[in-house]
C-alpha cells in the first residue's frame, strides 16, 4: 500500500522509509533542542545553552545516523530503558508472560498511572521475554508540539483523536481509529492501550465503557455481535504497581483544587512535564501483571468493562505505602515507610493530603472488594 493509498497515514506511527527524514525534523525541531538543553543543562547561563545547540544537533545526526528502520528504533529505546529504570527503580517485576504466545498480537488494556512509563514498562517486558513490542495509544492533546508527534510516531504510536468535537468528526475519528486497531491485529501488531482516558491520578484504576464501545465501532460496520469481535481481539488486562508514583504530590493537588475550586487549569506544557517527571522520577519497586485472555462472551461493554476491572484490581501488586496509607496492620511498614509517607503528606496543605492518602489506598479497597486482601 503505498502512502497515497493509506488510510490510517495521518494516525499510524511511522514506516522504515519514513524514520530517517522524521529524524531529520526532530534534529532540526528549535523546540527539541530547546527541550534537551533546558533538562540537560538546567542550571547552565544562557550563553552557554546558545552556544551548546549547534553542538547538540552534530551529536544527535552522528548518533541517529545508523537508526533507518522501526526495530532500530526499537533498539535504541530498549538501551534507553534499560539505564533509566535502573537509576528509577528498585527492580521491576513481570508476571503472566509465560501464559501468552510470542508469535499472535493481543490487545493489551491496562491501568494508566503514567503517561509514558505505562506503556513503555509493558514493552520492556514483552521486548525481553521473546515478544514483540506494541504499537501504543497516545491522545493528540499531548502532541501540542511537533516535536512530540514526531518522537511518539518514531517509537510505534499511533494517536487517538480526542480534540474532535464536531458530530460527524468525532464518528469519523472513532471509525478511523477502530478499523485501525483491528487492522494492526489482523498483521500480527499487538497493541496497548489505558483503560480510561487520563490518568486515574486517585488510584481508582476503572475502565470506561466508552473504551470498549470505540473497539466496537469496527465492529458494528462488519455486522459482528459485540461479544464474539471483542473475543476476535484478544483482549488481555494488565496490572500495572509503581511503589512510588514520582507524580503523586503534583496529582493529590490537581484532585484537591477541582474539589475546592470545581476546576483545575493545566499550565501550557504541563503533560510534558509529567512525562519527565515520571521518566527521571524515583519509582520504588515496579511490577506488571498480565492476565489472561478474555473469552467469555460478554454482551455488553458495561459487563466487559467489569471483568477487566476484575483481573486489574486482583492482580495489582501492593506495596507497605498502600496498606499503610489504607490504615492496615503489617510487619511490612517499616519505620522508613512510615518516614517517607510523612514527608510527602508535609510537602502539601491539608486537604491535599488526604487525597494522598486516598491515592494509596484505593489499591488495596478495590482488592478487598474481591475478598483477596
Amino acid at each position: 500500500m503505498s502512502i497515497d493509498n493509506d488510510p490510517y497515514k495521518e494516525i499510524r506511527p511511522y514506516n522504515d522509509d519514513e524514520i530517517p527524514a522524521a529524524l531529520e525534523r526532530l534534529i532540526n525541531d528549535e523546540d527539541f533542542i530547546n527541550a534537551i538543553i533546558k533538562y540537560r543543562f538546567s542550571h547552565k547561563p544562557a550563553w552557554f545553552k546558545k552556544l551548546v545547540s549547534p553542538a547538540i544537533q552534530i551529536y544527535l545526526k552522528f548518533k541517529w545516523s545508523k537508526l533507518k528502520t522501526v526495530e532500530d528504533i526499537q533498539r535504541e529505546v530498549e538501551l534507553y530503558m534499560g539505564s533509566t529504570l535502573e537509576k528509577t527503580t528498585n527492580g521491576v517485576t513481570y508476571s503472566g508472560l509465560d501464559k501468552l504466545d510470542p508469535e499472535q498480537s493481543y490487545l493489551f488494556i491496562s491501568n494508566h498511572r503514567d503517561i509514558a512509563m505505562d506503556p513503555a514498562l509493558v514493552n520492556w517486558g514483552l521486548y525481553n521475554n521473546g515478544h514483540r513490542t506494541v504499537r501504543i495509544a497516545i491522545g493528540d492533546n499531548l502532541l501540542k508540539m511537533p516535536c512530540a508527534t514526531e518522537m511518539m510516531r518514531l517509537n510505534k504510536s499511533f494517536i487517538v483523536k480526542r480534540s474532535a468535537k464536531a458530530p460527524r468528526e468525532m464518528m469519523k475519528a472513532l471509525g478511523l481509529l477502530s478499523s485501525y486497531i483491528k487492522h494492526s491485529l489482523d498483521t500480527n501488531n499487538s497493541i496497548w492501550i489505558a483503560q480510561r482516558e487520563g490518568r486515574a491520578k486517585d488510584g481508582n484504576d476503572l475502565t470506561e465503557p466508552a473504551i470498549l464501545k470505540m473497539f466496537n465501532v469496527e465492529g458494528r460496520r462488519q455486522k459482528v455481535p459485540f461479544g464474539e469481535y471483542m473475543k476476535s481481539l484478544k483482549i488481555v488486562p494488565v496490572s500495572i504497581s509503581y511503589e512510588n508514583d514520582p507524580c503523586d504530590i503534583a496529582k493529590a493537588k490537581e484532585l484537591h483544587e477541582i474539589e475546592v475550586n470545581g476546576r483545575y487549569e493545566k499550565t501550557e506544557f504541563e503533560d510534558i512535564e509529567s512525562i519527565v517527571k515520571g521518566i527521571i522520577g524515583e519509582k520504588g519497586r515496579v511490577h506488571v501483571s498480565f492476565g489472561s485472555v478474555i473469552t467469555d462472551n460478554f454482551e455488553t461493554p458495561e459487563e466487559m468493562a467489569l471483568e477487566l476491572d476484575r483481573q486489574i484490581h486482583s492482580l495489582y501488586r501492593l506495596y507497605p505505602v498502600n496498606l499503610l496509607a489504607a490504615g492496615k496492620q503489617s510487619d511490612a511498614i517499616t519505620d522508613e515507610v512510615e518516614a517517607n509517607f510523612a514527608s510527602k503528606l508535609k510537602q502539601m496543605p491539608p486537604g491535599a493530603q488526604q487525597k494522598l492518602v486516598e491515592m494509596y489506598a484505593n489499591p488495596v479497597a478495590k482488592k478487598s472488594n474481591l475478598d483477596l486482601v
